[in-house]
């Protein structure tokens, strides 16, 4: 029998999340890590208070202060000036990072100081950026907080495929060139009091810089399978493989998430123009935008035939929902050089009760194949993504079947509906 869950501690803590990068209530987006976290601390009593930046990382564009965020989420945001970018590989951005660590340390100790802010317990800090838990590590060691490092992504190995040149020179110039990013990561880690992680890959590539007395606790990043049908659409009702209303079917698939160079967007290109060559009637959505937003646009104006590929645009949370719940094929075109181990876009497909199609090896690959949710294909190569969709089409019961998988990759993994309560949990364990 399970223990019974334990109680939030007594008295509230004061508790600061420091993430620049996530999107924030107002946006109209689906909520993220952090949005998600703050609310399920908020609703135990806590003091919560997020940390973000005035320039968002996912639209480019400045942001400001939702209204009545206290009243409707129970915590509070304060945003803290930088400068703008608009490419995520560029120096502006790194100077973007250096602006939010050296402004939030000096507000963070000035509105403390005031009276302005309760001196914090706990302090938690992502990982990317560098700059966010250095300064985090600085604040706490002033106000005698407890900081948790979360790591995200793995910088500055995410970095070392923008290096130019061969493969084999790349290798070799890569860790020079990345040796101070990866010193001072060294450093985070070492002065943390905890380490959380999104996987554990993330986990198991940094522990030998963890202090081995530093607890560490893994927490997906996980989706909301509630906020979709409980039934897929088309899944109960599935016309036999081969038949003739199974051919006429179109087949709906989408990408959702950065359209950046991380990404694999050249093969899912080259899938739509293959998928029409052969006649096969397919819909490619694409929900996102970044740097590779006009290429996707060129991509879909000159696709003629019965593959369509349609680029929606950054989309708010209720039109994301509903796409994604009136598609039956997830896209997870990543490239696996991008250091990428599960992106939020795999917890949203399986959420939505989506069959994946998934390029990335590893971890995703080994949950994709235990629960029966999907199928890979080969990053970079357009026709095998394209052989992988046109299989999907022509078996709608293997469609079907995995559908149902992907829920049930949902339900067991990435629901924050219990990851995150299990976060908070651990969270209160580190500040006491």
């Amino acid at each position: 029998m399970p223990s019974p869950k334990p109680e939030p501690l007594s008295p509230p803590l004061a508790i600061w999340l420091v993430n620049p990068l996530d999107d924030i209530p107002g946006e109209g987006l689906p909520a993220m890590r952090y949005w998600s976290l703050a609310r399920v601390l908020a609703a135990r009593g806590h003091d919560v208070t997020w940390w973000s930046a005035t320039w968002s990382h996912r639209r480019k564009a400045i942001r400001t202060l939702p209204l009545g965020l206290h009243e409707d989420e129970g915590f509070s945001l304060r945003l803290v000036a930088v400068r703008p970018y608009e490419k995520n590989a560029s120096f502006a951005r790194m100077g973007s990072h250096k602006d939010f660590g050296r402004t939030f340390e000096r507000l963070a100790c000035e509105s403390v100081a005031a009276g302005q802010l309760e001196r914090p317990d706990l302090i938690v800090a992502s990982l990317p950026p560098l700059e966010a838990p250095e300064a985090a590590l600085r604040v706490g060691r002033k106000l005698d907080a407890a900081v948790v490092v979360d790591v995200l992504d793995l910088w500055p190995e995410t970095f070392a495929r923008l290096v130019p040149g061969p493969a084999l020179l790349r290798g070799l110039v890569a860790p020079w060139i990345l040796r101070g990013m990866r010193d001072r990561r060294r450093a985070i880690l070492a002065g943390a009091n905890a380490v959380s992680a999104t996987t554990a890959f993330h986990l198991d590539a940094v522990a030998s810089e963890i202090p081995a007395a530093a607890p560490r606790h893994l927490c997906p990043l996980g989706a909301y399978p509630q906020e979709f049908p409980d039934t897929p659409r088309g899944v109960s009702h599935v016309p036999e493989t081969g038949s003739e209303s199974a051919a006429a079917a179109p087949l709906e698939c989408v990408y959702s998430g950065s359209l950046e160079t991380s990404q694999d967007l050249d093969a899912l290109v080259a899938a739509a123009r293959k998928l029409s060559a052969d006649g096969l009637a397919v819909t490619i959505h694409v929900a996102g935008t970044g740097g590779l937003e006009p290429m996707i646009e060129r991509a879909a104006a000159g696709l003629t035939g019965s593959c369509r590929l349609v680029h929606h645009g950054l989309l708010g949370r209720r039109d994301y929902v509903r796409l994604l719940a009136a598609c039956d094929v997830g896209l997870v075109c990543v490239r696996p050089e991008s250091q990428i181990v599960i992106p939020n876009k795999a917890c949203d497909y399986a959420a939505a009760g989506l069959a994946i199609v998934n390029s990335l090896p590893g971890e995703l690959e080994r949950l994709v194949a235990d629960y029966g949710a999907g199928v890979g294909y080969v990053a970079g190569d357009g026709a095998s993504l394209a052989r992988a969709i046109t299989a999907l089409a022509a078996d709608r019961r293997q469609l079907a079947a995995l559908r149902r998988g992907g829920r049930r990759l949902a339900a067991a993994e990435f629901d924050r509906e219990r990851l995150y309560p299990r976060f908070a949990d651990w969270l209160e364990t580190i500040s006491a």
